[in-house]
This record gives C-alpha cells, structure tokens and sequence, in this order.
C-alpha cells in the first residue's frame, strides 16, 4: 500500500488526528480504481506480441500504481465520501 505522503495533497491539509484516515480512505478508492480498471480490460496481455507470463503477473502491480495516481491527481470523489462517512460515525 501507499504511505500517506504519496497520496493526494489532500492529506497534509488535514488536521493530524484525521491524516491517517484520509489515507485510509484513499487507499479504498485506489484499491475500488483498480478493481474499475481491471473490469475495463486494463493490465490484460496484447496477445502473440504481448510480454508473456511476466507481464501477466506484474499487470496487477501496473494497474494497481496507476489507479493510485489517479486517486493522487484527485480521483473520483469516494475518497472524501468515505473520509466524512468514517468522521462521522467516529465522531458519534
């Protein structure tokens, strides 16, 4: 997983105590990203010209850094969704 200064500016503007769970919640979306991008046919192997059983086993790590950039580059919303969902029930 990515360490919390990876992630999205998001993080550092964030008081101390909810740093960690906004990070938490951007690892969610990126780990939701990635499930996105692997039902879209991303990371799947070219075919003949393809780089064979290399590329199939290290497409996984390919999709899971790019949905992770995508979180970083703002993503689509869930993460701030989930972080106030979590802040509310840890408030109550």
């Amino acid at each position: 997983m990515q360490n919390i200064h990876a992630l999205a500016p998001g993080v550092e503007t964030r008081p101390m105590s909810d740093r960690a769970l906004y990070a938490a919640a951007q690892q969610i979306e990126a780990s939701f990203l990635a499930e996105m991008l692997k039902s879209a046919g991303l990371g799947k192997t070219s075919g003949s010209f393809g780089g064979g059983a290399g590329e199939d086993q290290f497409a996984s790590f390919l999709v899971q850094e790019q949905a992770g950039m995508m979180v970083k580059a703002g993503g689509i919303g869930l993460a701030e969704a989930l972080f106030s969902s979590l802040k509310e029930k840890q408030n109550d």
